[in-house]
């Protein structure tokens, strides 16, 4: 039947509406209209479209309407806490507990009752204390390991992939008995923003402890999925329900034209989350998930290999959080230095920093260093006077800036009483310096570091990857070294190899040891360097964040876990494990051939230095100011003046060599590393011939 037939005939609406239905057209709800549609017009009411009757109307007017519009869905009104609650548990009764404060201020202290537990809630009205009641109530409820039970409890309907069957559906007491009961509460694991444990601005919204370390390790705060969660919501639509309209606001856009990054903002509870994506839609969902993970304890992806693996001491951050505004820091800085990335010298294909914190805000992060570069040294370019770089990866010349920085840092401190104050160090109890409390610094690499981490990681995560499936094959763990004029990584000998000078020199292959085996030798032995121990205590990474192909297991197996069985290790020397994590925006693969040079910033300096990473030195032949000469330079001017309070002791230092060997904790603890990878069955430490290091300043 056409419509025209239709409009034609002169049956009432209860006829047209059967034979409409003969034609599969459901019928359409008077109450899904939107406003305007519908609208009831009398006979012959001056409008110019075609009407049809539909039913006689007062005093025999019949009524008419304008030809039927595609109906536009409209949107679906958010239900608040209150409304989510009862229609889990219907009929829940709120009590009055207490009402204080004068007339014109009052407070009221409203309770509820679920399954035998009671949840306080108070307000300046009953109605907001009874809403602030609910949501704890619900809180206790959305504690759960996959996002599916956690839109259950919030009382969403499940998908068809649910793990729960329909009878179980019936009864939300089955569903909910196993988490009735919350965990008491830590708040040193975590500390929020607020700085006293606490996340919401009501002091309220702290993590359980039991649920941060249980889910920590396999599923913490993730990288957000840019499609719709297993309920079929994005993080944007669950937020919005449970805190009905939220502004977001654009904060930046920067990045490289292949590789825009957009951030995006929300204030929810008084505390705003940013967000980070390749669009501004991306951006918002990540920010949407910020404050869900933050305030709600929301996961909405559970890919194992995508999940922060936290650290064993005191986090002071969240850590999806840190690691996204870590990352941000670094590429903004990079941009800076290559005027938006237009430099010639912005081309690259790893970028690493290192950014400093001081306390739980991450807004008062510093950038320490940048540094790009993928390459190493040609044997044919070594120098036995310390003037040229071995190693030009991103990761190592990041390091190598902040020992430039540590320097800089203890040359503060010895200057006045009034710079004093300004540096990171304070004088240590045992002798020497040691960092002031809540002084971290976080590794920043755009891609895994090369050798174990990288090599069985070549993809980002899947949705279906539930981590390492192999992970007893004798190649998982093993040492690697670095293909001199080349990139990629081959395990080392299953004998000691000593490498030698003139062998170099005649044509051998210079071996560098692998950016993971580096990182794994700077989780026990600090960042600080041999020479460094002298002066400070050890120094370790508080976190390290990659930029993409961030695989949990590969990395954390690949940077300490291989070594857990390390013994022996010197007072203060320690098996580091750091937080490990991705971020929400992962970087895209730089296509294209590596450059041959590499960059370098420590705060502080006016500009970038560029290296040729296959020389070791800058363009014009000078060495570099990263380079061993020059920190053993630096090393000998605070000697001089703090020969008296060393941690060990140099009577006369002379060669590089033998100043470093002096450091005798750090080299028991050199030994104590390198027997662990003998004893895990995981090669021997290939190091640099032994001439490199022959030098004094007097030369």
């Amino acid at each position: 039947m056409d419509v025209d037939d239709e409009e034609n005939m002169s049956s009432s609406s209860t006829d047209i509406k059967e034979n409409r239905n003969v034609d599969n057209v459901p019928p359409k709800d008077s109450a899904g209209q939107g406003p305007g549609e519908g609208t009831l017009l009398s006979n012959g009411g001056g409008s110019s479209s075609r009407k049809r009757p539909l039913e006689e109307g007062n005093n025999g007017h019949s009524k008419f309407r304008p030809k039927k519009r595609k109906k536009m869905p409209g949107p679906v009104l958010p239900k608040n806490a209150l409304m989510q609650l009862n229609e889990i548990k219907p009929g829940l009764q709120y009590k009055l507990l207490s009402q204080t404060g004068p007339v014109h201020a009052p407070m009221f202290v409203m309770a509820v009752e679920v399954n035998g537990q009671v949840f306080e809630g108070s307000g300046p009205t009953k109605k907001k204390a009874k809403l602030h009641a609910a949501e704890k109530a619900l809180r206790s409820f959305v504690q759960f390991p996959n996002a599916s039970e956690a839109h259950l409890a919030m009382g969403r309907t499940l998908s068809v992939n649910t793990d729960f069957t329909s009878d179980q559906a019936d009864f939300p007491d089955t569903l909910f008995n196993g988490f009735e009961t919350p965990v008491p509460s830590d708040a040193s694991f975590y500390l929020g923003s607020n700085g006293d444990g606490s996340f919401g601005s009501g002091g309220d919204y702290g993590l359980p402890s039991s649920a941060v370390a249980s889910s920590l390790s396999q599923s913490p705060l993730p990288p957000p999925s840019p499609y719709p969660t297993a309920s079929g919501k994005n993080p944007v639509m669950i937020l919005n329900e449970l805190r009905p309209g939220l502004k977001y606001e654009f904060l930046s856009e920067s990045g490289e034209s292949h590789a825009k990054n957009f951030v995006m903002a929300v204030a929810v509870d008084g505390q705003t989350f940013e967000g980070s994506g390749r669009n501004k839609k991306l951006a918002k969902a990540r920010a949407a998930q910020s404050a869900l993970a933050s305030l709600f304890n929301m996961q909405l992806d559970q890919t194992p290999s995508r999940q922060p693996i936290p650290s064993e001491g005191l986090q002071l951050h969240l850590p999806q959080v840190l690691a996204d505004a870590v990352a941000r820091l670094v590429v903004d800085k990079f941009s800076d230095l290559t005027e938006n990335f237009t430099s010639p010298h912005a081309r690259r294909k790893v970028l690493a920093g290192i950014v400093m914190t001081t306390g739980t805000d991450v807004k008062d992060a510093l950038v320490i260093s940048v540094s790009t570069g993928t390459k190493c040294i040609n044997g044919e370019y070594m120098s036995d006077r310390g003037l040229a770089l071995n190693d030009c990866h991103a990761e190592i010349i990041a390091r190598r800036c902040l020992l430039k920085f540590l320097y800089t840092q203890l040359e503060l401190y010895l200057s006045n009483k009034e710079d004093q104050q300004k540096s990171i160090f304070i004088r240590s109890e045992q002798g020497g310096f040691k960092l002031k409390e809540n002084v971290q610094f976080h590794l920043y690499i755009s891609t895994s570091p090369c050798g174990d981490a990288r090599i069985f990681s070549p993809h980002e995560a899947a949705q279906e990857d539930q981590g390492d499936r192999h992970p007893n094959r004798k190649a998982r763990g093993q040492l690697r070294t670095k293909i001199e004029s080349g990139e990629g990584t081959i395990p080392v000998r299953s004998t000691t190899t000593i490498q030698t000078w003139d062998g170099v020199l005649q044509g051998e292959r210079l071996l560098t040891m692998s950016c993971s085996d580096k990182i794994a030798r700077w989780n026990v032995l600090g960042i600080q360097g041999a020479l460094l121990s002298l002066f400070v205590e050890p120094i370790y990474f508080s976190s390290i964040i990659l930029g993409s192909l961030y695989h949990g297991d590969h990395l954390s197996r690949a940077v300490y876990q291989r070594i857990a069985e390390i013994e022996d290790l010197p007072p203060l020397y320690t098996l580091n494990r750091p937080l490990l994590s991705g971020i929400s925006n992962a970087e895209a693969r730089q296509p294209g051939k590596a450059p041959n040079f590499s960059v370098n910033w420590t705060v502080g300096d006016s500009g970038l230095e560029i290296i040729n990473a296959t020389t070791g030195k800058d363009e014009m032949g000078r060495a570099s100011r990263l380079c061993k000469h020059a920190f053993y330079s630096r090393w000998m001017r605070i000697h001089a003046k703090l020969s008296s309070s060393l941690r060990s002791k140099i009577l006369k230092p002379n060669l590089y060599h033998d100043t470093k060997q002096g450091a005798a904790e750090y080299q028991t603890a050199k030994e104590c590393l390198f027997k662990a990878f003998l004893k895990a069955g995981l090669g021997a430490w290939v190091e640099k011939p032994i001439e490199q290091d022959q030098f004094s300043l007097t030369v």
